[in-house]
């Protein structure tokens, strides 16, 4: 489980995105307010952008956030106008190696999973290799449900060249059920190609772990859109939501609601 955010609208340091509101990551890392499977998020962190020609970047330790002697200047003179973070509290049985921390950077995307998959090792794990290609599988790095799940993504993304961030994502949550049975999962994902960004709010067999956004909070520009496993600033600000929908948001729409 973790907290994770994203941003999209005029470019911001990564500093007034994540260290600067009330209730920032270093906060949501010691004291989140809303995290039901755990009590702190010391387990790693990262967050990604995207840099010259589209390609996703991330920078990722094991450590705390708060123990990096080197963020504070990272994130003053770091300016992107799309932003993914995440503070991680790992899974019992999957590593605290910085492989294992997200967000994930890969075939030109970032991706976070706030979440389990019950029953991952070894069945669901086996059940996904059977679909990945090798290019695929070869690419995955670390031990994690959440990175299998981000490779099924990609493979469903590889395999058509029509395939929406958003239908990717549905066809992966649809097949991860099938094998589930009354086992449960827990799908809150960001998902960015650079331009989009699709966050997700799902669960099966289980409450939906909290993800809310705002459109018009003062502490970030105008036309900009935050989505957030906890509010950042002011509640009043934010919107949850919906369980078993998708947040798309889109530079030039308004932010839309999906059921899955």
């Amino acid at each position: 489980m973790c907290r994770h955010l994203a941003y999209l609208g005029p470019p911001i340091t990564l500093r007034s995105l994540i260290l600067d509101p009330p209730h920032n990551l270093i906060e949501q890392a010691m004291a989140p307010q809303e995290l039901v499977y755990a009590r702190v998020n010391a387990d790693g962190f990262g967050f990604g952008w995207f840099g010259e020609g589209g390609v996703a970047r991330h920078y990722r330790r094991a450590d705390p956030l708060w123990q990096d002697p080197n963020l504070v200047d990272l994130a003053s003179d770091m300016t992107q106008p799309l932003w993914v973070a995440a503070i991680r509290s790992a899974t019992p049985g999957f590593g605290g190696d910085t492989v294992n921390a997200q967000p994930f950077a890969r075939d030109g995307l970032l991706y976070s999973h706030n979440g389990l998959i019950s029953r991952f090792r070894p069945d669901i794990r086996r059940q996904i290799q059977n679909i990945l290609s090798q290019e695929v599988e070869s690419s995955i790095e670390g031990t994690t449900d959440s990175e299998y799940l981000f490779a099924l993504v990609r493979q469903y993304l590889a395999d058509d060249d029509n395939a929406t961030l958003e239908g990717a994502l549905g066809e992966a949550f649809s097949t991860v059920e099938t094998w589930l049975g009354a086992d449960t999962a827990l799908l809150n994902v960001i998902l960015s190609d650079g331009r989009r960004i699709i966050a997700s709010r799902h669960a099966v067999n289980a409450p939906c772990p909290s993800l809310y956004y705002t459109t018009d909070d003062e502490t970030f520009p105008n036309d900009s859109v935050v989505v957030a496993s906890e509010p950042l600033t002011d509640r009043e600000r934010w919107r949850p939501v919906p369980p078993g929908h998708l947040l798309i948001l889109d530079p030039d729409e308004p932010p839309e609601l999906l059921a899955l």
